[in-house]
């Protein structure tokens, strides 16, 4: 697998390499086409030299007049020179120039192969006189070589500097990266303490923050195992004992007694059930299974649908709807509504005296939809109210399993709920309040 470095090298090395080579190649370019250009200004100034001074110069074929010569002339020896009249007769040439007569037809620029070798001329007419300066192609075609290679070798050692700087400042920055890997492999395998890790930048900051997020929720899914199966080990072994005691004393008995121990075993099994499904669904709703089957209900449905669950006779719970009542649904699934108020429902009916009625209260408003949950108890006193949601905590010698208002909490947790108690004289008060769907 290719390293982030290697990855990251080619990438910005391959958008180095273009850009430089684009730009060197148009640098090039532009100094090949000046060059070039160059050269044919020198040519033509060189040319208007030479007809400068034949003005000075009396012209061949004058009384007195001297043969015209390269050195009166001024032709430079780097270049072909020739001075030919308008019919074609050779005045005067340096040594670089060939016997053949350089002169284009027309003046100007002209591109011409004399004994196998291509030259580059310009022509000046002068009066009675053809001026023209040449150079030989194949020592301009050097010349402009020299020029490209001492111009390319610079670009190219700044491109390979760059290429091995942008190598040492990729490791440099991906650094930090090596020390979070390194405090992650000295880690024990079972740490679940946040990792610290001194000097990183702004952009690395998120990834620890999040790597600490997911040893917290780690943390705290193997504190809920270890607690689960604690207390499925507390509250299981106690029900079983009892029923397995109520089987051995059937066993040994007939009659009368044997049925009462087997009542007695079969009221030990549901017991046990039910604890088990407790925890169960506490251990759903406080971990990160979901509930959302896509049924959605609203608030008086969910109160309906939680009375029916709990008692089959539902005279024993009142239901009172305040009235006007919104017909959002509930943002939460329904399966975890229904359960938060059936518990409430069973908690309530379990300390109410029997022939009274547990009263249920309904109402929406500010977007949530609050259910009071009334029972005709004794009441609890104000200094256990804050136990009220703990596991397996139970007043006195109460029935249950101490788990219903521990799930109910969990599930307002979950939902960003509120749940509040308020204890009275001859009862207590439990009310529950979930928000509503937005409408969109």
């Amino acid at each position: 697998m290719t390293s982030l470095r290697v990855r990251l090298s080619l990438t910005l090395g391959s958008a180095f390499v273009v850009i430089w080579l684009t730009a060197g190649i148009w640098m090039l370019c532009d100094l090949r086409d000046q060059m070039m250009e160059s050269l044919d200004q020198r040519l033509t100034a060189s040319a208007r030299m030479v007809g400068g001074m034949l003005a000075q110069l009396p012209m061949p074929g004058q009384a007195g007049d001297t043969p015209l010569s390269a050195e009166k002339l001024g032709i430079v020896s780097s270049m072909a020179c020739q001075v030919n009249s308008l019919r074609g007769e050779l005045l005067a040439r340096n040594h670089s120039s060939p016997e053949q007569s350089l002169s284009g037809e027309d003046a100007g620029f002209s591109d011409r192969l004399i004994d196998g070798e291509h030259w580059r001329s310009y022509t000046l007419v002068v009066g009675d006189l053809r001026i023209t300066t040449a150079d030989r192609q194949a020592e301009r075609d050097q010349l402009r070589n020299s020029v490209l290679l001492a111009a390319s070798l610079p670009v190219l050692a700044a491109l390979l500097g760059s290429l091995g700087l942008l190598w040492l400042g990729i490791g440099k920055g991906l650094a930090p990266l090596h020390r979070m890997r390194d405090a992650l492999k000295r880690r024990r395998a079972d740490s679940v303490e946040p990792l610290h890790v001194a000097g990183l930048p702004s952009e690395l900051q998120p990834l620890l923050d999040t790597q600490n997020q997911l040893f917290q929720r780690i943390a705290q899914t193997l504190e809920r195992e270890r607690r689960l199966t604690g207390d499925a080990a507390h509250e299981l072994r106690s029900p079983l004992t009892a029923i397995k005691t109520h089987l051995q004393v059937a066993r040994m008995t007939e009659g009368e007694a044997r049925d009462r121990s087997l009542a007695h075993a079969e009221e030990g099994a549901d017991r046990l059930h039910h604890t088990l499904e407790q925890l169960l669904l506490l251990a759903r709703v406080e971990g990160s299974l979901s509930f959302d089957d896509g049924v959605q209900c609203t608030a008086e449905d969910a109160a309906r649908l939680a009375i029916h669950d709990t008692c089959q006779d539902e005279a024993g719970i009142a239901l009172h709807v305040a009235q006007p009542l919104s017909t959002q649904m509930l943002e939460i699934p329904s399966v975890l509504a229904i359960a938060a108020l059936r518990n409430l429902l069973e908690n309530a009916l379990r300390h109410t005296p029997a022939q009274t009625a547990v009263e249920l209260s309904l109402s929406t408003a500010s977007g949530q939809a609050c259910f009071s949950v009334r029972d005709h108890g004794p009441g609890i006193p104000e200094q256990h109210l804050q136990h009220l949601t703990r596991r397996f905590w139970r007043q006195g010698q109460g029935v249950g399993s101490g788990l219903g208002l521990a799930i109910v909490q969990a599930i307002v947790q979950r939902c960003d709920g509120s749940l509040t108690f308020d204890s009275q004289p001859d009862g207590l008060r439990v009310t529950l309040c979930l928000p509503l769907r937005k409408q969109p």
